[in-house]
């Protein structure tokens, strides 16, 4: 177990190494069996997060709200847009005056090309720890959760697993893409094999996809892309876990016309029953939620036995409580 992560931001998913994100699980699993048999847990006692959002939320807002409580501190909901940032205050004010203000600082900032840079800078001015709810690269705490997930579904061994990260339609907004990232930076250190899938005009960032590339070498993992017009059925065949869900154009363009109009031709990018059936038989369906029902996934899979999504929902709450803990106390 790693004990040195006081004080210590969290912002993209490799920040904490392999051996600190086990000690975060160690951490979450516990304070989970904790929650179940209702043990008190106050290790944050009078302490007091602020929760900056510039993007709206259900689970980010609510699981850091509860897991705070339930940790004995308080959590500060703060909208953008009732504050001065509009006006003036730049993330050297953030930084330096919440850091007096505050023991630790919650961001969520998806905006492409502005979210990860402001949440880095507010990050250089804090002296408290800065963690990323999500940003337009990062969503490393629903990337935590996945991994708990798949841990309670599939064991600590998970070499020789497949995890397929597959896009999938959805006729709402052009979605971030940093849980795919996440995902693919994370998930081979820890023994996955990673086969990533899209449409063509849905590639990831190349730096990230060259450090995921690195990762799966470093830990002897397999990192296989395809990247065709109709590749979603070929990937999830003989998969073990099927992580699909939307995600925008954005290396493509970011026009939202634009990427509508390119998103608009792959409608058959649906997680269906036909897809699960050619995975294998035991494996599990994730998505980190809001779905676009019976266009991004339908019912069946969404509600059906082999879909995981509700656990991962609620492992949100246990892998922050873990790094909040490990972090402010």
């Amino acid at each position: 177990m790693q004990t040195n992560l006081r004080n210590r931001d969290l912002i993209g998913d490799l920040d904490f190494s392999k051996e600190e994100v086990e000690t975060v699980l160690d951490v979450a699993f516990d304070l989970k069996r904790k929650r179940a048999l209702g043990e008190p847990h106050p290790y944050l006692r009078d302490k007091v997060l602020a929760m900056l959002f510039f993007f709206s939320s259900t689970r980010t807002r609510g699981s850091f709200e509860a897991g705070m409580a339930q940790l004995g501190g308080h959590a500060a909901f703060i909208e953008s847009k009732t504050t001065q940032i509009a006006h003036g205050d730049t993330p050297k004010e953030i930084g330096e005056i919440f850091g007096r203000y505050f023991d630790g600082i919650a961001i969520r900032h998806v905006e492409w090309g502005v979210g990860n840079r402001y949440i880095t800078e507010v990050a250089r001015y804090s002296r408290v720890p800065v963690l990323n709810m999500q940003c337009d690269i990062y969503h490393p705490f629903q990337c935590l959760a996945d991994l708990m997930t798949i841990i309670e579904k599939k064991g600590r061994d998970l070499r020789g697993k497949r995890l397929v990260v597959s896009w999938a339609y959805a006729a709402s907004y052009l979605k971030p893409i940093s849980v795919p990232q996440s995902l693919i930076l994370q998930m081979p250190r820890f023994g996955l094999d990673i086969t990533l899938a899209y449409p063509p005009e849905f590639g990831l960032m190349p730096d990230i996809v060259a450090q995921a590339q690195e990762e799966a070498r470093r830990y002897g993992t397999a990192f296989d892309i395809i990247a065709d017009p109709n590749g979603m059925e070929e990937a999830c065949r003989g998969a073990d876990i099927i992580y699909a869900k939307s995600w925008g154009p954005l290396l493509t363009t970011t026009d939202p016309e634009e990427g509508k109009r390119i998103q608009d031709q792959y409608r058959h990018w649906i997680m269906d029953e036909a897809k699960l059936r050619v995975a294998k038989p035991d494996a599990i369906y994730m998505h980190p939620l809001p779905a676009d029902r019976n266009i991004e996934v339908t019912d069946g899979v969404l509600d059906g036995p082999q879909s995981v999504v509700y656990d991962q929902a609620e492992n949100r709450l246990h892998v922050q409580k873990a790094v909040m803990a490990l972090t402010m106390a």
